[in-house]
């Protein structure tokens, strides 16, 4: 069977929501998943939104209904075959450049669009299957809030669920460090490695493919100053307990990935492994939380 996409319709957050699950908990992934606006007059909270995931061969229809219908609450979506086309690259091409702070995020086809501000930070992101080119605003917070912080240069860092590694290149260019980038997804910690080095960043990041904390290259590297954890809400309260054990006095931790309605359950989780938190970037769907380790 050809390629196939998979489109639905609605609003941006409840799709935002069923993008995240498709990329997080589906197996085999989903070749690309892209969220745009489909018509500029339509409210946000109508169906302004659309919703389209790409794949090699047809997918298990089953495993995908079940997860928009859990994390975005919608009703199985329209399956569509397709010709012989990258659509993985192509379902990138048109979202352009992304500003968060003095980061500025491009693909290769936007490489000759690309801003000569003094002060910015490039980061060249192309279209791969991980996740993170930085069009969701969890990254993009996360780059915004980071920017905030750029006088603070802490000896280690880790980027925990790190994807396509955009939040470590830009620490690594940020601060001139070494870091250490895990993922449970060997794919993502694969395709991190060639986004570093694309980046002239390949000496500063170290990618390991691990499930949390349990890697002996994490051990031996923590107490880690610095975490960012761009993944989950019930994964991040989960690792609440590891953080506080992985991070030093006085370390930051920043969280995103989490839905507003999950920062309290979230926030709980942090508070009672010992920390505080000291910053927040609002934002009406997806916050990105900044703790210190009390």
């Amino acid at each position: 069977m050809p390629s196939c996409k998979i489109t639905w319709r609605g609003d941006r957050a409840r799709l935002e929501a069923a993008g995240d699950a498709l990329h997080e908990f589906l197996w085999p992934p989903a070749g690309a998943v892209s969220l745009t606006k489909n018509d500029a007059t339509v409210e946000d909270g109508d169906s302004a939104w659309c919703l389209e995931a790409y794949f090699e061969a047809a997918p298990d229809m089953d495993a995908i209904n079940a997860l928009v219908s859990e994390h975005g609450g919608f009703d199985p979506g329209d399956m569509e075959e397709l010709p012989d086309v990258d659509w993985v690259a192509h379902s990138l091409e048109g979202l352009g450049i992304v500003r968060a702070g003095r980061f500025v995020l491009y693909g290769v086809h936007d490489a000759d669009k690309l801003p000569n501000a003094d002060g910015d930070i490039p980061i060249r992101i192309d279209a791969n299957q991980a996740f993170g080119t930085g069009h969701h605003p969890t990254t993009a917070g996360c780059l915004t809030l980071l920017d905030r912080f750029a006088g603070f240069a802490p000896k280690s860092i880790l980027d925990l669920g790190c994807g396509s590694a955009v939040l470590s290149v830009a620490a690594a260019k940020l601060w001139g460090r070494t870091l250490l980038a895990s993922d449970i997804d060997e794919n993502s910690t694969s395709i991190a490695a060639e986004n570093a080095a694309m980046n002239d960043v390949g000496d500063n990041i170290k990618t390991v493919t691990a499930a949390g904390f349990d890697h002996p290259d994490i051990a031996a590297a923590a107490p880690f100053d610095f975490v960012f954890a761009n993944i989950l809400a019930g994964p991040l309260s989960e690792l609440a307990p590891g953080m506080a054990d992985h991070v030093a006095k006085n370390g930051r931790v920043m969280l995103a990935g989490l839905m507003s309605e999950q920062e309290a359950g979230v926030t709980d989780a942090y508070e009672a492994a010992g920390f505080r938190l000291i910053n927040r970037l609002d934002q009406p769907t997806w916050p990105v939380l900044l703790f210190v380790k009390t």
